[in-house]
């Protein structure tokens, strides 16, 4: 009786981990991962997030429009797991001090500027805010519109003499965040 059991409970979590397994595969297909990186000047740094797409959605405006993320709340720049941000340099984030190491990077979207932060839970699954207890630094950096609506969410690095940006682009919206290298 006690191995009938034992072999049902086994048989039953290993198609847990496959169903699991199987989902989590599925959501990549709708917003597949990529990694962007930054290696010159003295810079190491390197972004891994997932690319969701616009796909007709009002994608960042007040809640009550029905916005995809809607502003003054929670947004882990991206879909799936946390986006990460690793930096192997100590940096200025908009002039405020970031030591080394991996982070979930997030943002709090508003319609004239963003919230960025830099949080040490960094391996992290879903929507779900991080607690802000664990935030190492946070910044704000101002929204451009754009003329053209740009239909998957992009990260990039923008070099420019001694700063390097970090660009978010989706729909017709433009984020840049100035990193300069810091204190060693």
């Amino acid at each position: 009786m006690k191995k009938k059991l034992l072999i049902g409970t086994g048989v039953v979590i290993i198609l847990l981990t496959g169903v699991l397994f199987y989902l989590r595969s599925a959501t990549k297909k709708h917003s597949p991962t990529t990694t962007v990186a930054y290696t010159q000047n003295g810079f190491n740094l390197n972004i891994m997030y997932c690319q969701p797409f616009k796909k007709g959605r009002v994608i960042f405006g007040p809640k009550e429009t029905g916005a995809l993320q809607a502003y003054g709340e929670y947004w882990r720049m991206g879909a799936n797991e946390a986006t990460t941000f690793n930096t192997e340099t100590a940096l200025l984030v908009n002039g405020k001090e970031l030591p080394a190491g991996k982070y979930a990077i997030y943002a709090i979207p508003d319609e004239t500027a963003w919230t960025i932060a830099f949080n040490t839970e960094n391996n992290r699954w879903g929507a779900t805010a991080p607690d802000e207890k664990n935030d190492v630094l946070r910044v704000q950096v101002p929204v451009t519109e754009t003329n053209t609506a740009a239909e998957q969410f992009n990260i990039s690095f923008e070099p420019d003499s001694m700063v390097v940006y970090t660009s978010l682009v989706w729909d017709n919206v433009s984020v840049k965040i100035p990193l300069e290298l810091g204190k060693k």
